[in-house]
C-alpha cells in the first residue's frame, strides 16, 4: 500500500497539468477584468470622492452569480487604496461575506464580526445588542476616518434577519462626530431592493449598478486569458474552452462556474494520468458540480427553508415504495409544525410555507405541482428531486444545522 501511495504522490508532483491553479480559483484577483470596464469606471467615479475626504454615496450592486460584481468592487477598492496611500488620505474598506454561516444570521454576530475586523474585542454572545452597537460606534468614531463597508451577498443577511439592521446601519452617520461611513451592498438577487422596506431602499440604493450576465463569447475571452496562466502549454485540447463557455452561458453567464468547470476538468484529467484535458472531462466536471451545488444550496439556506425540506425528506422516507401516494402541502405543514415544536423554533403560517415550497421547487430540490382538489381548493403535490446518492449527505447537513 505504501508503494502504491508513493506512486500516486510522485505522479501528482511530477505530472501536473497546472502551471498555477490559483488563477482559476475564486480568491484570485486578475490584473484586468475583461468586459467590465464600464462598470468599473462607474464604481470608481462614485468612490473617488473618498480621496478628498468626502463620504461617497451608498452603492448597491446587483446581478447573477459570477457576473464580476465582487471582483469589480474589490478591484476598484485596491486601486483606490493605493492612491489614498500616495495622497496620505485615511480611507479604509471593511468586507463582510453575509453568506458565511454563523456570521450574518443575527444582528449581534454581524456587529461582533465587524468589531473584530476593526481591532476590537467582543464575546461571541451574551451582551445586550444596544451595548454591541455602542461598542461598534465607539470604534468607528475613535478618530477622523472614512470607512466603506462592503456587505457581499447582502440579500442572505436580510433573509436570515430583516431589513431593520440595514436601515440602522445606513443612518449611523448621524451619530458619528469624527468618522464617516458608507455602505456598498452586493446582491445576487436582481429584485432584492424591490422587496425590502422603502426606507432601506432609499438609503441603501443611492447609487445602483446592474451587472448583466456574460455571453458565451465574453466567457471564452475570460477563459482564454486565465487558461494561459493556469495550465502548461498545449494541455487544453481545442474545443474545451468553447464547450466550457457554452455550459456557463446556459447557466446565466456565470464566469465563476466556467472557471470552476475548467479547474475541475483539469483535476479529473490529472487524476486519471492524462497529459491533456479533453472535452469529455468538461462533461464529467459538470456532473460533479451539479452534485456539489445541491449540498451548497442546502447548507446556505435559512433555517425555515431547511425545516420544510427536512419535513419533505422525512415524509418521503415514510412513503411506501410502488404506491401512488404523494405528499401534499398540508402533510408537509403538519410535520413541519411538529418539528418546530421539537426544536423550539417559531412556526410560520401555511401560506408562508407554501411560498417556501415554491422556492425549493424553483431550486430543483423538489417537484411541486399545483393541483385542484375541487371544492377543497388548490394545493401542491410534492415529490422529492434530490438524487438518492445525495440523500444521506443532505440529511446530515440538515441534522447538523438543527443541532439534533
Amino acid at each position: 500500500m505504501g508503494v502504491e501511495l508513493g506512486e500516486i504522490f510522485n505522479s501528482a508532483v511530477n505530472n501536473s497539468l497546472f502551471k498555477n491553479k490559483s488563477v482559476l480559483q475564486v480568491r484570485y484577483t486578475p490584473e484586468s477584468i475583461p468586459h467590465r470596464d464600464e462598470q468599473i469606471k462607474s464604481i470608481a467615479s462614485i468612490l473617488a470622492s473618498t480621496l478628498r475626504g468626502e463620504r461617497p454615496s451608498n452603492l448597491f450592486v446587483y446581478g447573477k452569480t459570477g457576473t464580476g460584481k465582487t471582483l469589480s468592487v474589490q478591484y476598484v477598492q485596491d486601486e483606490l487604496l493605493k492612491k489614498s496611500e500616495e495622497l496620505g488620505v485615511n480611507v479604509r474598506f471593511e468586507y463582510l461575506n453575509c453568506k458565511l454561516k454563523k456570521v450574518a444570521d443575527t444582528e449581534y454576530r454581524v456587529l461582533a464580526a465587524l468589531i473584530r475586523q476593526l481591532g476590537g474585542e467582543i464575546p461571541a454572545t451574551g451582551l445586550p445588542t444596544d451595548r454591541v452597537w455602542a461598542k461598534f460606534i465607539e470604534l468607528v468614531d475613535s478618530k477622523k476616518q472614512l470607512i466603506v463597508f462592503i456587505f457581499d451577498e447582502v440579500d442572505q443577511m436580510v433573509k436570515k434577519m430583516d431589513s431593520n439592521f440595514l436601515y440602522s446601519f445606513t443612518r449611523l452617520n448621524q451619530e458619528l462626530s469624527k468618522a464617516q461611513i458608507s455602505l456598498i451592498g452586493i446582491s445576487n438577487e436582481i429584485t432584492f431592493l424591490e422587496n425590502i422596506d422603502p426606507r432601506v431602499r432609499s438609503s441603501l440604493g443611492e447609487e445602483e449598478f446592474v451587472f448583466h450576465p456574460y455571453n458565451a463569447i465574453q466567457l471564452q475571452d475570460i477563459l482564454n486569458d486565465r487558461c494561459e496562466k493556469a495550465f502548461k502549454k498545449d494541455v487544453v485540447v481545442d474545443g474545451v474552452i468553447a464547450k466550457c463557455a457554452a455550459y456557463a452561458a446556459r447557466e446565466h453567464g456565470d464566469a465563476r462556474r466556467a472557471l470552476d468547470l475548467l479547474r475541475i476538468a483539469g483535476e479529473l484529467s490529472e487524476r486519471e494520468g492524462e497529459d491533456k484535458i479533453g472535452e469529455q472531462y468538461i462533461d464529467l466536471a459538470n456532473l460533479k458540480m451539479e452534485r456539489d451545488k445541491i449540498l451548497d444550496i442546502v447548507e446556505g439556506e435559512p433555517k425555515q427553508f431547511q425545516l420544510v425540506l427536512y419535513s419533505i425528506m422525512q415524509l418521503t422516507k415514510g412513503l411506501k415504495q410502488g404506491d401512488n401516494e404523494r405528499l401534499y402541502t398540508g402533510d408537509v405543514y403538519n410535520y413541519y409544525q411538529d418539528l418546530c415544536g421539537e426544536i423550539k423554533t417559531d412556526c410560520l403560517t401555511q401560506r408562508r410555507i407554501s411560498d417556501i415550497l415554491a422556492e425549493i421547487d424553483m431550486l430543483g430540490l423538489v417537484n411541486a405541482k399545483v393541483i385542484s382538489k375541487g371544492r377543497h381548493g388548490r394545493t401542491r403535490e410534492i415529490r422529492l428531486s434530490i438524487p438518492s446518492n445525495l440523500f444521506d449527505k443532505v440529511e446530515a447537513i440538515l441534522v447538523d444545522s438543527f443541532g439534533f
